[in-house]
């Protein structure tokens, strides 16, 4: 895709993505424009083997936007940062197309390994904010990652994961559209089991007062026999 064409299709994903922005010229000051930019640019130096001058820019992009991009990541169509300061996308990691990335994501390593050694996103996953996803596996399409989750195994498509450790609390819904994807329709199960015990709590705490009516009843139904 040549510059020009970047650049539309930067606008109109950024215009699609964030009600925020009111016009054209606004995207212009958005860090994800910027860093995309940056990074388009670095990760071309990068594949012909000039990785200093790759590394030069993509440093200069995280001075201005936050958001560290190493040039050697592979991204893909219709990628969004939204406020996307202290986001981090490692060197071997790959993201698919209509990913969508909010502040302070982390696609990171262990520090352990060699070779692949970030995560693959498929395509039109949402990573909600301060989500940490480390380690060399893949997070499935149309999956979304719950804010602050850490996922550190890998995810089918179709699933919402949240918690630390991330674990799968939705598998196989329907097909997530972009227009889908948001950072508050996630299940909570910390929630979900505190509402499970309270239940539980209440039905036995029902049948103990009716145990005790009914011990109640017995003794007056004796008391009657005696008299």
């Amino acid at each position: 895709m040549g510059f020009i064409k970047n650049v539309r299709n930067e606008i109109r994903v950024i215009r699609e993505r964030d009600p925020a922005i009111h016009s054209n010229m606004e995207v212009f000051l958005y860090p994800s424009f910027k860093v995309m930019l940056h990074y388009r640019v670095a990760h071309k130096l990068y594949k012909s083997g000039h990785y200093f001058l790759a590394r030069w820019i993509s440093q200069r992009a995280v001075r201005k936007t936050g958001i560290e991009i190493h040039p050697g990541a592979k991204i893909g169509e219709n990628f969004f940062i939204d406020h996307g300061n202290g986001v981090i996308i490692g060197e071997t990691a790959v993201v698919g197309n209509n990913v969508t990335l909010y502040q302070g994501v982390t696609l990171g390593g262990t520090g352990k390994e060699h070779g692949k050694r970030h995560p693959t996103i498929g395509d039109n996953v949402m990573i909600s904010a301060g989500a940490k996803i480390i380690g060399s596996f893949r997070i499935g399409e149309n999956s979304k990652i719950g804010a602050g989750s850490v996922v550190i195994e890998e995810v089918p498509p179709n699933c919402t994961v949240v918690g630390v450790p991330g674990r799968i609390v939705r598998r196989n819904n329907q097909r997530l559209c972009r227009e889908e994807l948001n950072q508050v329709d996630l299940p909570d199960p910390v929630n979900e089991d505190i509402r499970s015990l309270q239940r539980a709590n209440s039905e036995m705490t029902n049948r103990i007062l009716e145990l005790e009516r009914q011990i109640k009843q017995l003794e007056k139904g004796l008391n009657k026999e005696t008299t």
